[in-house]
């Protein structure tokens, strides 16, 4: 079921994800901004803030099946429904480790879209951090979950 592809790129500091579902851009970008869409892929978690506008604040708060709190934060820099969402990117506890994620939605026919995103990191330590705490498992996971929701709206 799962063909995400999850590239890390060391010389530019990013890590790139890429899959194609089969929905189009529009419900894609609902499943991303919509908060009744977002928590159903988003693992456990509660949207506490999303301002979806250049300057607006977002915050989600995810919560662990042994109790513990995960609070994601930052602020949208780009939008270009449907296509685009730019987006700084910080883990609450790691507070001052910022990265920026851009999220590009491509029809690529037969209601199918591309969808990739790119984590560009500040320094090497932020993105070795981010990939050895299991981003590649924990963005499939969530993919694997955001293919479910699209094909339900």
């Amino acid at each position: 079921m799962n063909d995400t592809q999850f590239e890390v790129d060391r010389d530019n500091l990013e890590v790139r994800i890429t899959r194609v579902f089969n929905a189009t851009p529009d419900k894609l970008w609902a499943a991303y901004t919509k908060p009744e869409l977002i928590v159903k892929w988003w693992d456990n978690t509660e949207v506490d803030k999303n301002d979806l506008k250049v300057g607006g604040a977002w915050r989600y708060v995810s919560h662990g099946g042994d109790g513990s709190v995960h609070a994601f934060r930052g602020e949208f820099k780009e939008i270009e429904e449907p296509k685009k969402i730019v987006r700084t990117f910080e883990y609450e506890p790691m507070a001052g480790h910022v990265m920026t994620e851009t999220l590009n939605l491509e029809p690529v026919g037969d209601g199918k879209t591309k969808v990739t995103t790119i984590s560009k990191f500040d320094n090497a330590q932020d993105l070795e951090g981010m990939v050895s705490m299991g981003m590649k498992e924990g963005s499939s996971a969530g993919l694997d979950r955001l293919a479910t929701v699209v094909e339900n709206i």
